[in-house]
């Protein structure tokens, strides 16, 4: 028996059938997924646009199809810097995102790219279960965001006339840290700083505005900076520059979903992560092969140096976001925990 949609809401009265209606709508288009780095296929480039088509192929498969996801690469759908603004509105359904993006928002998320605060992987993949990870969830829970998938990356410095491998090196040089936080350390080692997300960075070097790039290893290849550094400071042994990319989703969206879809949109994000932390760490070797093979000169930083980092850190970025608010400073001190 076929029901037009008059019949059935008649039918099944005004309350159920304001429940129902918004679920149909968000399935009907599918869930929108936004991120900033270049587009490619299930198995080739950038891992960060593979895991979100992975994702969405794996909700569809769960679902039988009924809950169908697209992937919008290179900001296409939208501007970086508005996605996180977008989920909380429920303007955008899903993105992945560097969450330090939001600082300037949220001021707890800088925590997402606090400089020596995560020196390894294996202290990232920490905080999903430790206090840290719950008190971090529960503000972006209370702005309107859940993360989906963990996701941690390693990063370096890629410069243009020189190496910035230790702090004194950094002395007059106009470098982009990533975020606030890691621009208060490059300041305080005498850098002077650029703001603007990674997608832009490729342009800033090649005019000379900028003199040397922080961001991630997969960035570093996925935005061909090898094409103009001459020097690459490595993060596959050790660094202090950590970011937290995490594929989120907006709270009003996920609470449209039946409970089943909810179970398998963070189900599968959940798996992912194992592959988000191999994928990232081959790049960190990769990115390093391939701007050797480029003609750079490629150095990896040693503990005494990364000590160095942390000390000015410690000083400059860690208690800046600690005296920021109390929610800022228990996060500082659940992270520190970890240490």
């Amino acid at each position: 028996m076929h029901f037009t949609r008059r019949q059935w809401i008649a039918a099944a009265g005004g309350t159920a059938a304001a429940a129902w209606l918004p679920t149909a709508q968000a399935q009907a288009g599918g869930l929108k997924i936004s991120h900033q780095f270049p587009g490619g296929t299930l198995t080739e480039g950038d891992f960060r646009d593979r895991l979100c088509r992975k994702f969405a192929a794996e909700v569809e498969k769960r679902s039988s199809g009924a809950l169908k996801a697209s992937v919008y690469p290179g900001s296409s759908l939208m501007k970086t810097n508005a996605q996180f603004s977008a989920m909380r509105k429920g303007a955008l359904d899903m993105s992945l995102v560097p969450l330090s993006y939001a600082g300037g928002e949220v001021a707890e998320t800088n925590a997402g790219l606090m400089p020596a605060l995560v020196p390894s992987y294996e202290q990232g993949a920490a905080w999903k279960t430790a206090e840290v990870g719950k008190l971090l969830s529960k503000v972006l829970d209370d702005k309107g965001v859940m993360i989906v998938s963990w996701v941690w990356q390693a990063g370096g410095v890629a410069s243009r006339a020189r190496p910035l491998v230790t702090p004194d090196d950094a002395k007059g040089l106009k470098v982009r840290g990533g975020s606030r936080e890691m621009d208060m350390m490059l300041k305080q080692a005498g850098a002077s700083v650029i703001t603007l997300p990674s997608n832009e960075i490729y342009a800033a070097m090649q005019t000379g505005a900028m003199d040397a790039a922080m961001t991630s290893s997969t960035s570093f290849i996925s935005f061909k900076l090898e094409e103009i550094a001459k020097h690459l400071t490595s993060g596959r042994q050790r660094t202090y520059w950590f970011m937290f990319e995490p594929l989120m989703i907006s709270k009003e969206v996920f609470n449209k979903l039946p409970k089943a879809q909810q179970d398998i949109v963070m189900a599968v994000g959940a798996e992912l992560e194992v592959f988000a932390r191999d994928a990232a760490k081959a790049d960190d070797v990769a990115a390093a092969e391939i701007y050797a093979k480029a003609g750079a000169k490629i150095y990896d930083m040693d503990e005494t140096t990364l000590k160095k980092w942390q000390a000015i850190a410690r000083d400059t970025a860690w208690k800046d976001f600690g005296e920021k608010n109390e929610s800022c400073a228990a996060i500082l001190k659940a992270a520190q925990k970890l240490l």
